[in-house]
């Protein structure tokens, strides 16, 4: 786990350049008591900087891990294409009625998000700290 770095990573997705600065992941309490991990990106998508952070939680009796990001349209199709370009899977996108978009991810792409080094060792270990056993 963790042998990429997102420092440097390039990577062209459906017609969109993706050029990642850095990143980060820490876990986190959340309101509920529950831990979160939140997992931060700053990268140029289209040549437009952006910092892009997307929260995982655990939901329903399965204990899924479940992340959201919440963003206006424009940004939503640049932080879906980052998404994609990292983890090679796209998120699920739902449009709210507010002009604001709905961006989810699940355990494929955390474990996308897994083969680089500075998120890895979050994300094991917020896994491990949540998982029901």
């Amino acid at each position: 786990m963790g042998s990429l770095r997102l420092e440097g990573f390039e990577k062209e997705v459906d017609g969109r350049l993706v050029k990642v600065i850095g990143g980060g992941a820490q876990t986190e309490g959340g309101r509920s008591g529950r831990t979160l991990l939140r997992i931060q990106i700053a990268a140029e998508v289209d040549d437009v900087r952006g910092e892009y952070t997307m929260t995982f939680s655990r939901r329903g009796a399965d204990n899924a891990a479940v992340g959201r990001a919440y963003a206006k349209a424009d940004v939503a199709e640049r932080f879906s294409a980052l998404i994609k370009a990292l983890t090679g899977e796209e998120p699920r996108v739902y449009e709210k009625g507010d002009g604001e978009t709905d961006i989810v991810c699940y355990r494929e792409h955390l474990e996308g998000f897994m083969r680089y080094t500075e998120l890895a060792e979050a994300i094991e270990k917020w896994l491990e700290e949540t998982s029901r056993r």
